[in-house]
């Protein structure tokens, strides 16, 4: 899943970082629009590919290697794995991507935004952190016990 984040913004920023300005906040968003390099809807649109390619795969795939491949059985185990998949995702989404890939190299960087840096503030970083480690042992044990019911 790591691989497969990385691919999505790999390809995501591979004609220009302005791609992927849906990650960004609405105040770097609005300039991108301002200065004329995107439109609100090509935000929009490109917001739910990247959804797609990040959300179905987290969703479908995650469990399905956990049952399928690696073997698990019940709730307890697969909730288990599932977990532990999407906190290995969450830490190299938050310290390899957010903090160095964005907040250290000029990769994610947009011309004309400069003076909205850092791109994630301290408090959006906050927000990822809680939601993550929250969210995704929710989500994993939703999806645990849906595998236990119908497998």
């Amino acid at each position: 899943m790591c691989f497969w984040l990385l691919l999505v913004c790999v390809v995501g920023i591979s004609d220009g970082v302005v791609g992927l300005v849906v990650f960004y906040e609405d105040d770097v968003k609005d300039r991108v629009v301002g200065l004329g390099l995107t439109t609100k809807d090509r935000i929009k649109r490109n917001s739910l590919i990247s959804s797609a390619a990040l959300f179905v795969p987290i969703i479908f795939l995650v469990p399905a290697m956990v049952y399928g491949i690696n073997g698990a059985e019940g709730f307890l185990d697969g909730f288990a794995q599932i977990t532990a998949i999407y906190m290995i995702m969450n830490l190299f989404d938050r310290l390899f991507i957010d903090v160095y890939w964005v907040g250290h190299t000029k990769a994610w960087e947009i011309p004309g935004t400069e003076d909205l840096k850092p791109y994630i503030p301290v408090g959006r970083h906050i927000k990822k952190w809680i939601g993550s480690l929250i969210g995704f042992p929710m989500l994993a044990a939703l999806l645990a016990w849906a595998a236990s019911l119908i497998l």
